[in-house]
């Protein structure tokens, strides 16, 4: 593999102007990021810490290996959505516990007590899901008011799917482990009840069905917490628990140590190559993306920040030149990249095809860098083929059985999202950087057209067009698409795992490439009917 040269000028006005850009966009990421952190506020967070009880964050350090990391997931999750809050209630993310990487959950108690709304839950089913495709065993650290109850008809359904999930786990050899500190009630009591491994603190773990006051209402029984659910009942009569812990270091303990006696190997994996750094310095990837995504940038200049030794071996560099394929390692593991440098063009999407075969049949996974504003159009390009072409990297795409990772450099928009494996694709992780605009297109673009089909509409019907009407409709779709399309807006409705800083996007591909060897990576042949 030959390294990759550079035009980067760090000292250009140009460089400069879209650092500041970057950095400014990263300090909104910044304080929603606080948000987030900030659990219910400092109210409830020191009515919690009053308590005697750990905050969850600090519950997750605790189980944490000293050297190891943290990747946290989707961590806007639910961000200026209305009542529900940045994180939207739920911390998770991937760690090393006892040596062995993990998907780790812990309920945020501070705020509304844990409850679960709907994106609580919809960031739940994410974690989940990326546990069971990359073979990773879960600990749940549980505290949890249970469902927000007046939002039970956006909860009630689709909740079943956790339970579901936790039990295919199960089946499939990945274990779960779940340790109560407090509250897990109605539904969430089945959470426990599901885990291979249960751990319960005594005095602060309560369990139960219903509680106290519904079981009179139902019953006419009349008692009390501990009796119905508390942590001693459970590990001494109703087994459901099954190990005791005085305490809330106590029970992080005993999870460690489960997690060490599962004697976990991850499968023969490749053979790793000698790590390096890039040859280029990571803070530069700051100044190489312009504040304006309608400017191009050389996707070549990111890999050489990010991948190994900044190596590149390219693919068909002469052909199809907007879409660039190659192979390179990050962090020892052997990768293909396909990344955008300008839109798709039917030559770009042929070349797209073969390279993903060429990767499955190598058993190779695949990052895709993203900068897309779609696929080309107009009467030259139809006739060309466009369609059946573009359709060859969306089926190329689509039937890929090795690891695929997304990572958004800029603009995604139209099939191009599609086309580079979009979240809709299924790959084993998505980031985006925090310029990331996402949409059908660009709200300009957009206004755009609707101003086209008021016109022939108004022409048809020989009528005069309202040009003030249509230029206040033409202001508000624009405004609309630009509010909807930013990078905090897809983050907060889970489109993506998480926004992170550009400098960081080696390390965070790093850690999703060791976490989806925790599976075997499959080879294949098959895909569907490419329309020649």
């Amino acid at each position: 593999m030959r390294k990759l040269p550079t035009a980067v000028r760090p000292k250009s006005q140009g460089f400069r102007d879209n650092r500041e850009a970057m950095e400014a966009a990263l300090g909104v990421i910044s304080e929603a990021l606080a948000a987030a952190r900030a659990g219910g506020g400092e109210k409830y967070t020191s009515r919690h810490v009053a308590r005697g009880k750990l905050l969850p964050r600090e519950r997750i350090e605790l189980l944490l290996d000293r050297d190891g990391y943290f990747l946290e997931l989707l961590p806007l999750a639910g961000h200026g959505i209305r009542g529900v809050g940045s994180g939207a209630g739920v911390i998770g993310g991937i760690g090393l516990v006892s040596g062995v990487e993990c998907l780790i959950t812990a309920n945020e108690a501070t705020l509304k007590g844990g409850a679960v709304n709907e994106w609580a839950l919809k960031k739940s089913l994410r974690l989940a899901d990326i546990a069971e495709k990359n073979g990773l065993p879960s600990i749940s650290l549980t505290e949890s008011a249970g469902a927000d109850l007046p939002n039970q008809a956006n909860i009630f359904v689709p909740g079943g799917q956790t339970f579901r999930d936790l039990t295919r786990r199960s089946r499939l050899g990945l274990p779960s482990i779940c340790c109560v500190f407090g509250n897990a009630t109605a539904g969430g009591a089945y959470i426990p009840g599901m885990s291979d491994y249960t751990i319960m603190v005594d005095g602060g773990a309560k369990v139960f069905l219903a509680g106290p006051p519904l079981v009179k209402m139902a019953t006419g029984e009349v008692t009390d917490d501990e009796a119905l659910g508390g942590a001693a009942m459970h590990a001494r009569v109703s087994g459901v628990s099954d190990y005791l812990a005085k305490d809330e270091v106590e029970a992080i303990r005993l999870a460690r140590q489960i997690v060490a006696h599962l004697h976990w190997k991850k499968p023969a994996g490749p053979d790793l190559a000698t790590v390096e750094d890039p040859a280029y310095d990571p803070d530069e990837l700051l100044g190489i993306v312009p504040s304006d995504l309608r400017i191009p940038f050389d996707q070549r200049e990111v890999l050489a920040r990010v991948v190994d030794g900044s190596r590149f071996a390219e693919f068909k560099r002469e052909y199809g030149p907007t879409l660039i394929c190659g192979w390179a390692h990050i962090h020892g593991y052997l990768v293909g990249i396909l990344a955008n440098n300008g839109i798709l063009f039917s030559e770009s999407a042929n070349k797209g095809a073969q390279f993903i075969q060429l990767c499955n049949q190598q058993g190779t996974p695949i990052v895709f860098l993203q900068n897309i504003t779609g696929f080309m159009v107009g009467r030259k390009y139809e006739e060309g083929g466009i369609i059946k072409n573009g359709a060859k990297l969306i089926n190329a795409v689509s039937n890929s059985a090795v690891p695929l990772f997304t990572v958004m450099t800029g603009a995604s928009y139209g099939a191009g999202n599609y086309g580079m494996a979009g979240r809709a694709f299924d790959p084993r992780f998505l980031f985006t950087w925090p310029n990331h605009r996402i949409a059908v297109m660009g709200g300009p673009q957009l206004a755009g057209v609707l101003d086209i089909i008021k016109r022939e509409s108004a022409a048809r019907r020989g009528e005069e067009v309202d040009e003030k009407g249509l230029a206040l409709a033409k202001g508000m779709i624009t405004a609309q698409i630009e509010r909807e399309s930013q990078a905090l807006f897809a983050t907060a409705r889970t489109w993506d795992d998480g926004i992170i800083d550009p400098r960081d996007t080696r390390s965070v591909l790093g850690v999703a490439l060791s976490a989806a060897h925790n599976l075997p990576v499959a080879r294949s042949n098959e895909w569907g009917v490419f329309r020649h």
